[in-house]
């Protein structure tokens, strides 16, 4: 065991790469899709492992500076018509907005509330955004990891907004095509939270799109699982159709 420790503080030397270089490799297999068109099913799973399912669809457009997203729920008809719209921000608080149908009106998502969950998941708003490297602050250098028999990166970052529910968040990333597989999330007091899985990668031309993850929240014993089927991508989305009036339509 110790010569095996040995071994792969060796070849960590070797392979040296920064938190914040691992980070933009990241994001970079994953960007240039121009926009993307899918099919949604969330699962909620209760402490009890008693199962409610719904479905969505779900819009991206994928902008300098933090992209734009519309998902609208498809079923049970207790949440159908129910849809989220988001601008994605790098340097300030994404805007976010909630149409309720029952209630025929829009509401707008605080920054104070961004750690909340998103419709009883174990996704809070601030997860449902796509991972920008601009909003966090990156320090030393990945730890390479074998985990599984598969060579990856253990990196950290750290949030840069004040309304995060988050103090950390710890990612494994593949060495060989720096897809992010696990991320752990740390709570405002410093006590791990969640842990999601990232599965189901593939490529959609050429680019890498994910299409399982699994949240599992270890302080309440819940989980949500959500999956992306039939995707499509650069269909020529453009910002008309993120307009907020589409809330309403």
């Amino acid at each position: 065991m110790k010569k095996l420790l040995i071994s792969m503080a060796m070849v960590a030397n070797v392979w040296a790469i920064s938190n914040f270089e691992l980070a933009q490799k990241s994001d970079a297999v994953m960007s240039g899709y121009s926009d993307a068109k899918s099919e949604m099913v969330m699962t909620l799973i209760n402490a009890n492992a008693q199962e409610r399912q719904r479905t969505m669809k779900s819009m991206v457009l994928e902008k300098e500076g933090g992209d734009k997203s519309l998902m609208e729920f498809l079923t049970p008809a207790d949440v159908k018509g129910t849809k989220f719209l988001s601008y994605e921000h790098a340097d300030k608080d994404d805007d976010q907005w909630l149409y309720l149908p029952a209630l025929k009106r829009v509401k707008r998502i605080a920054s104070k509330n961004k750690s909340g969950s998103f419709m009883g998941s174990e996704f809070s708003y601030e997860d449902l955004t796509a991972f920008n490297i601009d909003k966090y602050n990156y320090s030393g250098d990945a730890q390479e990891v074998v985990v599984e028999g598969k060579k990856m990166f253990k990196s950290e970052r750290i949030p840069n907004s004040k309304n995060s529910g988050y103090t950390k968040q710890i990612s494994w990333t593949t060495a060989d095509t720096f897809l992010t597989m696990k991320v752990e999330y740390y709570d405002r007091k410093k006590e791990l939270l969640k842990t999601a899985i990232f599965e189901d990668y593939k490529k959609i031309d050429g680019i890498w799109r994910i299409g399982k993850i699994t949240m599992t929240n270890h302080q309440n014993d819940k989980k949500t699982i959500l999956v992306w089927k039939n995707e499509t991508i650069k269909n020529g989305l453009k910002d008309k159709d993120f307009n907020k009036r589409v809330l309403k339509r």
